[in-house]
């Protein structure tokens, strides 16, 4: 079994402290909010661990990265579970860095929050494929998610529209609505989960929304065109395809 080091002990890095633990792996984290067994305050406490999983606030993780090339081996596997992987892969480390992002989390943060089998189910994107990747891929398959293999730009611009895209249209769908009163005094069951994403952490979301912009712009593009086609087009035919097309997916998670 592999040493697993955690940075972060939020809900992906409290999931994935619980989950490996279970699993049996031997695993030490890094936590300046969570005191206990194997968890520890400094990065030098995580230079005998073979792989690292980076689960800091991402406007925080290149300052981790970059503390941690003056700590660790070269033969250390280190990977960050980011939303956006553009950003984390300009650089080249001395150590074996292989970008991540898993799918998968909730409207809550913190450690509190954190469950073992969060990522059950959930894809969980790889960026940069090598030797040492296979070990990765093995470890995020016992964790229950699948890996999927992309670039950095492809990740960032269909994050944008399949996970930014949804909170951030949560949020604006909450705001149109609290203008008028008489909206929140009959809101229901269908308004309170469309809106759940409204909750998300403000710190991950202010990260998505200033950081990948550009790719969030493009999708509320893409959004305000198939609203056009669905007001415009044959509306029995889209939403009979929608119906049939989200059932296929969902059906095959």
């Amino acid at each position: 079994m592999q040493k697993i080091g955690i940075i972060g002990l939020g809900l992906i890095g409290g999931s994935i402290f619980k989950d490996l633990t279970a699993l049996g792996y031997d695993v030490k984290a890094v936590s300046h909010s969570q005191n206990g067994e194997k968890i520890y305050k400094s990065y030098e406490d995580l230079k005998d661990r073979e792989v690292i999983f980076v689960c800091s606030a991402m406007n925080k993780t290149l300052a981790v990265l970059d503390e941690l090339e003056n700590i660790l081996p070269a033969e250390t596997i280190v990977t960050d579970v980011c939303s956006l992987k553009e950003f984390v892969s300009k650089k080249e480390r001395p150590y074996i860095f292989i970008p991540s992002h898993p799918m998968a989390g909730t409207e809550h943060k913190g450690y509190e929050n954190s469950f073992s089998g969060l990522f059950k189910g959930a894809k969980w994107v790889i960026t940069k494929q090598c030797p040492q990747t296979q070990t990765l891929t093995q470890i995020i398959k016992q964790l229950g998610a699948t890996p999927v293999f992309m670039s950095a730009g492809e990740h960032d611009e269909a994050a944008a529209m399949i996970s930014h895209m949804p909170m951030v249209v949560a949020q604006a769908l909450f705001l149109a609505a609290s203008k008028n009163p008489n909206n929140l005094k009959i809101a229901a069951s269908g308004f309170r989960d469309m809106t759940r994403l409204a909750l998300s952490n403000e710190e991950m979301a202010i990260d998505m929304v200033t950081m990948n912009a550009e790719n969030i712009q493009q999708a509320i593009l893409k959004l305000y065109q198939a609203l056009g086609e669905l007001t415009t087009g044959d509306y029995h035919e889209i939403i009979s395809r929608i119906k049939e097309e989200r059932t296929k997916m969902f059906n095959q998670l």
